[in-house]
């Protein structure tokens, strides 16, 4: 690899400050990371699961988001229905039904651990519905944002050689001819 596990912290730093910029989140939005960190890496998701990589790039992003007092959800791979980790006291307050799996590398992924390791009291949950995602390695978030969702265009396209795709989402406009719509406009 042609880069450092501080490269991929910088990167990552660069992306999430860039699209928390751009989704303008309030304090206690859900925030959901998708993560391959083999794909980070440049080898095929699922093939080459780094732990190092995952704590390198949730560690970063967990920092920013605590910061700005949002929630963060780390998604799981295939292996455990894409079910994620989150604060057992988010997951509650939401209504989220908690489920039993623990993560392991190649059963939820490097992020998730990561994720476990920095959490109080993280919990596995089927699904959520959340107001914002990034995706590094194309990992498919978008079932658990909320059903309208904006794309975010991050000026960095790539964390180490993943692919990066972010969204947030907005209420929906319902109505018709004559419906005014206020201050979701730019979204």
């Amino acid at each position: 690899m042609d880069f450092s596990i501080e490269d991929i912290k910088d990167q990552t730093h660069e992306v999430m400050l860039d699209l928390l910029t751009q989704a303008k989140l309030k304090q206690g939005s859900l925030f959901v990371v998708g993560l391959s960190t083999s794909e980070v890496l440049g080898s095929v998701i699922g093939k080459n699961s780094s732990l190092e990589v995952g704590r390198a790039i949730i560690s970063t992003v967990f920092a920013l988001l605590r910061k700005c007092k949002i929630w963060l959800s780390v998604q799981g791979c295939e292996h455990l229905n894409r079910a994620l980790v989150l604060e057992e006291e988010i997951a509650k307050q939401r209504g989220f039904e908690i489920v039993d799996v623990l993560p392991s590398v190649h059963a939820g992924g490097s992020g998730q651990l990561a994720a476990f390791e920095l959490m109080k009291q993280p919990v596995e949950v089927e699904y959520i519905v959340a107001d914002a995602g990034v995706d590094i390695g194309d990992t498919l978030i978008g079932m658990h944002l909320k059903h309208v969702q904006v794309p975010l265009r991050p000026k960095r396209k790539e964390i180490g050689l993943a692919h990066v795709t972010a969204a947030v989402s907005r209420p929906k406009k319902i109505g018709g001819a004559r419906a005014r719509y206020g201050r979701w406009q730019g979204i």
